[in-house]
C-alpha cells in the first residue's frame, strides 16, 4: 500500500496554488519557507491582521515513508541515498498535503461550517511569536499526547 501523497510530483505547484486560495480568500500577506536544521517547511499568511504558520515536516513525512518502504536487499541503493530520497519525497508531499487541509479550511470557513478562529486557532501567531498550540502546549492548558508504542 502507497503512502498519501508519496507520489506528488511539484511542490511549487501546491505552494502557488495556496497562495491563490489565500489570496482570494482575503489574504495580504503570504510567505513559504524552510527550516534547514529541523527539517519544517512552513507557510505564513495574514487574514484580517492575524498571523497564521503552518508547519509541515518533512522529515517526519520521510520517516513514513520509510516505514513503508525499509532499506533492504531488493532496495538498488546505499542507505544514504534511501534515505535521501524519503527526505525529497517528504519535501515535495508535506506541500501538497498542506495545499489540501487549507483549501478544506477556507472551504470550511466559506460554508459557514467553521470560523475563521475555529480552522486555524493553533496556528495563530502570538505576540511571544509562539503559535497557540505552542503556547498551550508550554502551560500544560491541555494533557499532553501519549504515544503508545
Amino acid at each position: 500500500m502507497s503512502l498519501p501523497y508519496e507520489n506528488a510530483t511539484s511542490g511549487n505547484n501546491a505552494i502557488n496554488d495556496i497562495q491563490k486560495m489565500l489570496r482570494a480568500f482575503g489574504c495580504t500577506k503570504f510567505g513559504t519557507g524552510e527550516d534547514f536544521e529541523t527539517g519544517e517547511l512552513f507557510v505564513q499568511f495574514e487574514h484580517r491582521g492575524r498571523q497564521v504558520i503552518l508547519k509541515a515536516s518533512a522529515r517526519g513525512y520521510a520517516a513514513a515513508w520509510l516505514r513503508e518502504h525499509p532499506y533492504g536487499p531488493r532496495v538498488r541503493a546505499t542507505r544514504a541515498d534511501h534515505e535521501a530520497k524519503a527526505l525529497k519525497i517528504g519535501g515535495v508531499a508535506v506541500y501538497s498535503i498542506l495545499r489540501d487541509w487549507v483549501k478544506g479550511q477556507v472551504t470550511a470557513i466559506e460554508i459557514g461550517m467553521l470560523t475563521f478562529e475555529a480552522a486555524f486557532l493553533s496556528h495563530i501567531l502570538l505576540p511571544s511569536g509562539h503559535t497557540v498550540i505552542e503556547h498551550v502546549q508550554q502551560q500544560k492548558l491541555i494533557p499532553q499526547e501519549v504515544h503508545g508504542g
